[in-house]
């Protein structure tokens, strides 16, 4: 079984195992399947380690999401953008004030798969080079999501399993959250000013007709979903979906361009991982190691172990693996642990292109569009941009009274 476990997170790792086509999401369901063909883990108990609450929430917040795109509210949100008189720089801050903001209320991985052919789109029209721009859109996606449980995949999972008052965490998180946001804008307009530089417009974007009743509906069914985190302990995710079941109905858009916006990938991702740590964690000798590191003070409620192991897990293995493995195999972590994991975890996610699924999404849908952002464009922003956030985010903890 321990091998099984390596092999699936050297797939996480990795991408993918060499000489198999197999992305994480397949490595993860073999995986899965191996260990429960081995008997890893009861029949009766399988079932109880998918976490069926936060895969139920994660579907009906990709349901929320899709609304907005099938909406064209992106699509306006994006032109108003590029078509506003604003130079170059307040354009940078403008996208790092919206890619920040949606994604403190929708799952940043939509969010940033929806925007960035919008803006490459506007950025050629107005004859500027997209590149600086699409860097700060995924950076600060990335950035703004910490600030919420609703965010991105981990913060969610986190929120769920720890059940975490939404507001309590949002008001530990918006402070490193918005100091990474400043910190995008200061970076990538430092590192990238000489691209900064208003060409000749090469076209004019034709404009966005969004339906009232279609955006008032999307509007309040963020608005829904948010009140339903804030006011109940429990079954959260049974609220989500209500809110969702609620948008399906109606004449403007069909339910079959909404389900189109459920990443089945990322759901299948997380339903195996579940399985495959709940095996691992299971092991006596998983069980034996964790409570002597713990006992010996290397558990991750400090913040000098906490910190170096969100930088390096998001950047290998994954920030949404990272999470399940350590809440699968060390337990029950307080409140306060599981709020630093949430916050570093995820910026630790702009650190390197692989850090996040968002990081790669961005660089996927700009490559389909024409852009090329490679590994070393990210380094050169996301390096700068994590070690500053991280360090002052550290500082923040200290001062409310976190352990280092």
């Amino acid at each position: 079984m321990l091998c099984v476990f390596c092999l699936v997170y050297l797939g996480m790792a990795l991408g993918r195992l060499p000489g198999l086509g197999l992305d994480r999401a397949g490595i993860a369901l073999c995986g899965a399947a191996l260990m429960l063909a081995a008997g890893a883990l009861p029949p009766e108990s399988w079932t109880q380690a998918l976490d069926l609450e936060s895969l139920v929430l994660l579907f009906a917040l990709m349901l929320v999401a899709g609304h907005f795109a099938e909406a064209r509210v992106f699509d306006a949100l994006a032109h108003r953008l590029a078509s506003s008189q604003r130079g170059p720089h307040a354009l940078l801050a403008a996208v790092v004030a919206l890619g920040g903001g949606l994604s403190a209320m929708l799952v940043n991985d939509i969010v940033v798969f929806a925007l960035v052919p919008l803006l490459v789109r506007g950025c050629s029209a107005r004859g500027l080079d997209s590149r600086p721009y699409l860097l700060a859109l995924a950076l600060a996606s990335n950035a703004g999501s910490a600030a919420s449980l609703v965010g991105n995949p981990q913060n969610l999972l986190i929120g769920e399993i720890g059940e975490l008052d939404f507001l309590a965490y949002s008001a530990r998180a918006s402070v490193p959250a918005l100091v990474a946001l400043i910190l995008v804008y200061v970076v990538v307009a430092r590192i990238w000013r000489a691209a900064l530089q208003a060409g000749p417009a090469t076209e004019a974007l034709p404009a966005v007709q969004v339906q009232p009743w279609l955006l008032a509906k999307s509007l309040l069914a963020v608005a829904g979903v948010i009140l339903g985190m804030v006011l109940l302990d429990r079954h959260r995710e049974l609220a989500a979906l209500l809110v969702a079941a609620l948008l399906l109905p109606g004449r403007h858009i069909d339910s079959r361009a909404l389900f189109r916006h459920i990443d089945g990938h990322l759901l299948l991702l997380i339903a195996s991982l579940f399985v495959v740590t709940a095996a691992f964690a299971s092991l006596p000798a998983t069980v034996a190691v964790a409570t002597a590191l713990q006992s010996d003070g290397f558990g991750p409620e400090r913040l000098s172990v906490l910190v170096p192991l969100a930088l390096v897990g998001s950047n290998t293995i994954g920030n949404v693996p990272l999470v399940m493995l350590l809440v699968q195999v060390l337990g029950d972590l307080g409140t306060a642990t599981l709020t630093a994991l949430a916050v570093f975890s995820t910026l630790a996610g702009n650190l390197l292109l692989i850090g996040s699924l968002a990081n790669i999404i961005t660089a996927e849908r700009a490559a389909a569009c024409g852009v090329r952002l490679g590994f070393m464009d990210f380094a050169r922003v996301g390096i700068p941009v994590t070690v500053g956030s991280t360090a002052l985010a550290v500082g923040w903890f200290l001062l409310l009274g976190w352990y280092w």
